[in-house]
């Protein structure tokens, strides 16, 4: 009796926000981001918290899993951005052919997605995680040309350098060591997909990211790596 009359009174103390969070996770575990019903939860959790930064995140995810769809691309190289061949088929003339998954999305349904990561970013500025998710959803979008993931990227560095205070990562703080940690996983993205405009943006990060932080010398590696590429033997 003690037990019940202690989970009843648990059960009482959850805000009509916490419950919406408990049936968007199990919904989510079981039917994905973008799964039946997802969308009605958010709505009614949106209502009651209408800036809990789970539920903002949450509607992200939400339009961003609608909007990707697979398809699979030949090619004549042997990686794609910085992927492997799923198959591999000799042409008529002995030629090997490649063949990737890839992902593609549907412009209207990005579009909603970015809204909604903005959305979140303009009610919690401080949360690191939050902008990375927009930085990661550009690069997936633009894949060869991550011309919007760049400028996006160069931003934020510069908006981190005149900082004052740390980011709040998903509740953590996050300092500038881990903040350069952090780019350089976005240089070591642009220089895995490997065309020629990603290795001019692994490039410029690079060198915009030595000029800031002169100490970290992975970010001078990362311009000789560049050099190399170029065969510029001298430079490098």
């Amino acid at each position: 009796m003690a037990a019940l009359l202690a989970g009843s009174l648990a059960m009482s103390a959850q805000t009509d926000s916490e419950r919406y969070e408990q049936r968007y996770e199990l919904l989510v575990s079981k039917m994905g981001a973008a799964g039946l019903g997802v969308e009605t939860v958010l709505d009614n959790w949106e209502k009651v918290d209408s800036l809990n930064p789970k539920m903002l995140l949450g509607r992200f995810s939400y339009w961003y899993a609608k909007a990707q769809s697979t398809q699979v691309v030949m090619k004549d190289t042997r990686k794609y951005l910085g992927m492997e061949p799923i198959l591999t088929l000799k042409d008529s003339l002995g030629k090997d052919v490649f063949y990737f998954q890839e992902v593609v999305f549907d412009d209207e349904l990005y579009g909603q997605a970015m809204k909604a990561a903005e959305k979140a970013v303009a009610a919690w500025p401080d949360r690191l995680d939050l902008r990375l998710v927009k930085a990661n959803a550009y690069i997936a979008y633009e894949k060869e040309s991550p011309d919007m993931a760049l400028a996006y990227l160069q931003d934020l560095i510069r908006e981190n350098a005149a900082r004052k205070t740390a980011w709040d990562y998903n509740g953590v703080e996050a300092d500038d060591e881990f903040f350069e940690e952090v780019m350089q996983e976005y240089c070591f993205s642009f220089y895995t997909i490997g065309s020629p405009v990603a290795q001019e943006a692994f490039h410029t990060l690079s060198k915009q990211l030595f000029e800031i932080y002169p100490d970290n010398m992975v970010f001078l590696n990362n311009i000789g790596s560049y050099h190399l590429l170029k065969r510029d033997y001298k430079t490098a």
